[in-house]
């Protein structure tokens, strides 16, 4: 159910998501140029109506059309959509919603009832009548039936939210709009639902609380605010400055999502907060110009219309502290919970954390969220540049979770869309990570690709493989029962060990030390696999793993480590056991026998 209410939800925004620089324009010029606005300017006010009767839902039914019917059905949308338009008095976003897929939709099935049947010549005559044809009964139905309808549908609508506002009701909204929003539905809620409801509102009186409800960078502010001050999870209080950043500088609100559900009782902070800002807003009649989108505080500002800077501001900073206030005792009482904490629904994110091991040659890197424009971006931003070093010529950006690239080789996504992004791309490795700031899995993953531009192509033949493998971890390579003051002294342990075992040579160990200068190489879990830099791949003589197990711990910066994995790659040799460590840490009980035993054989059983 919930799937279809997500892939419900993401449809409406994905008609609505790409024009949203339209709505942006014909935003600015209404906060601008209207009688009301910053520069009153009668002849310029004249162009608001006609984007917002004409072009906003022809946009949105030519890309409604465009989503079912690929470039035909787009144009099948627009000519559809206008039917509505002029069958209506009223603004037509919705009917653009309905009429655009509609269009797309008639002319795909058009399109496969004649596949193959159009005598040779005819092509292009039939193709051009049949949208011609079609579009203008699909138009005229448009006129008389469903616009008639929608004006219908949008009164009944209007009616409702002016009845909530009327009777300070509206504020009760936060109580399914916040849980609703870390399931990711919440560009489904702002962009196919209040952004054609606000629209209205505009036109009408220049601006519109439903801007408000979703947008709102506040409730997120005090979540992350509250887990940076009193989280007793070291990765998970350093982590949150930086979303704060993100979320309420450059509104990415998905950021703060994880923040939520590693502990669902914190739900009741934003929903407070939002609340709060909602009824504040209605009281004293706010409202936004045009949607904010994001939702930074940089565009919620900028929405504002003339005079009411303040007050908008006021609403957020309400939502801030409310939400603040009732997080911080959850957050204090929740002990040490941390990201990885953190569930999609009852799935259990430590899963996401584990090591992977890259199956054959990378050349294209896709990070998804469900727009395929917030976090997504950021993610696979950060992510580009951490791996350019290397200089493997791998190919990293962004996406819809349902709309990944043909070719794409690795996804990488938050749990909550990790089914969409199988669907979406089945033929691609799954990366689930928790937080695109700080996660273990990111951590891992580039120490695969970085393995990769140490590496040197294996041997082709099988028997040399097989036997190659049998000797990455031997007897020898396993240390019990060490002790080290520092991380640095842990490596260097094992570094001397992968070189007295005949892995690399001595060059090897100050490359080891090296590489954790520029990225921790802790992976959760009380694990570490520290190794070499890009640049002493000529150190390698061989593939090999060595396993010193540390009982008390050893500090990995703001975790202790106890079980540190020397590694020294040459091509893909070592990745199936990299991959049986990631295994292992899946389970707690085997992962904290490796960490306490006393018996080498034992662990040679454990990790095959």
């Amino acid at each position: 159910m919930k799937n279809k209410v997500q892939s419900f939800g993401k449809f409406l925004s994905s008609m609505v998501m790409p024009n949203i620089g339209a709505f942006i324009a014909w935003g600015f010029l209404t906060a601008l140029f209207i009688s009301t606005g910053w520069f009153p300017n009668d002849r310029l006010a004249t162009i608001v109506d006609p984007m917002l009767m004409y072009l906003l839902p022809i946009l949105v039914g030519y890309t409604g059309g465009k989503v079912v019917g690929g470039d035909r059905g787009a144009v099948m949308g627009a000519i559809a959509t206008i039917g509505v338009v002029v069958g209506s008095d009223q603004t037509m976003l919705i009917g653009g919603m309905i009429m655009g897929p509609i269009g797309g939709w008639v002319i795909k099935k058009f399109d496969e009832q004649v596949d193959g049947k159009i005598p040779a010549g005819f092509e292009m005559l039939i193709n051009n009548f049949s949208i011609g044809i079609l579009g203008m009964i699909l138009a005229i139905i448009g006129y008389y039936l469903i616009g008639p309808v929608m004006s219908a549908v949008l009164v009944v609508l209007e009616s409702g939210v002016q009845f909530l506002i009327d009777n300070t009701l509206l504020p009760l909204v936060a109580i399914f709009i916040e849980p609703a929003k870390v399931l990711f539905l919440n560009n489904a809620i702002n962009h196919g639902i209040f952004t054609p409801l606000g629209a209205e509102q505009v036109s009408e009186a220049g601006k519109s609380i439903m801007y408000m409800i979703e947008s709102n960078p506040g409730p997120g502010l005090g979540v992350l605010a509250a887990y940076w001050a009193f989280s007793q999870d070291k990765i998970t209080k350093s982590s949150a400055p930086g979303a704060i950043i993100i979320h309420f500088f450059g509104g990415i609100h998905e950021i703060y999502f994880p923040y939520v559900l590693m502990n669902p009782v914190i739900l009741l902070a934003p929903m407070a907060g939002s609340a709060a800002a909602i009824f504040f807003y209605s009281i004293t009649g706010a409202g936004l110009s045009f949607a904010a989108s994001p939702g930074s505080i940089i565009a919620f500002l900028a929405a504002a219309p003339r005079g009411e800077t303040l007050l908008v501001l006021a609403g957020v900073a309400i939502a801030a502290v409310v939400s603040f206030l009732v997080a911080a005792p959850i957050v204090k009482m929740g002990g040490k919970k941390s990201l990885d904490d953190a569930k999609d629904d009852v799935k259990s994110m430590k899963s996401t954390t584990a090591p992977v091991a890259i199956e054959g040659k990378v050349s294209q890197v896709i990070f998804a969220c469900d727009a395929g424009m917030g976090s997504s971006a950021m993610g696979a931003t950060k992510f580009r540049n951490r791996i350019a070093p290397l200089n493997l010529g791998i190919k990293v950006t962004n996406s819809s979770v349902d709309n990944v690239p043909a070719g794409t080789d690795i996804v990488v996504c938050q749990a909550a869309l990790q089914d969409r992004a199988r669907k979406s791309a089945p033929n691609a490795q799954l990366v689930v990570i928790n937080n695109f700031l700080a996660d273990p899995a990111l951590d891992a993953l580039f120490a695969q690709v970085e393995a990769m531009a140490t590496g040197e192509t294996a041997p082709a033949e099988e028997s040399v493989k097989a036997d190659s493998k049998k000797k990455i971890l031997i007897a020898d390579g396993i240390v019990l029962g060490c002790t080290a003051t520092t991380k640095e002294e842990a490596i260097q342990s094992a570094g001397k060990l992968l070189n007295k075992l005949g892995y690399v040579d001595a060059t090897y160990v100050p490359a080891m030390l090296e590489r954790e200068k520029t990225v921790s190489t802790y992976m959760g879990f009380g694990v570490a696999i520290p190794h070499g830099t890009a640049a002493a791949k000529d150190a390698v003589k061989k593939s090999g793993i060595v396993m010193l197990q540390f009982p008390n711990g050893v500090s990995f910066g703001d975790e202790d480590a106890q079980l540190v994995f020397g590694i020294a790659g040459v091509g893909d040799e070592h990745l199936d056991l990299l991959a049986k460590i990631g295994e292992m840490m899946e389970d707690e009980s085997n992962l904290s026998a490796l960490k306490t035993t006393t018996d080498v054989e034992k662990v040679l059983a454990m990790l095959g």
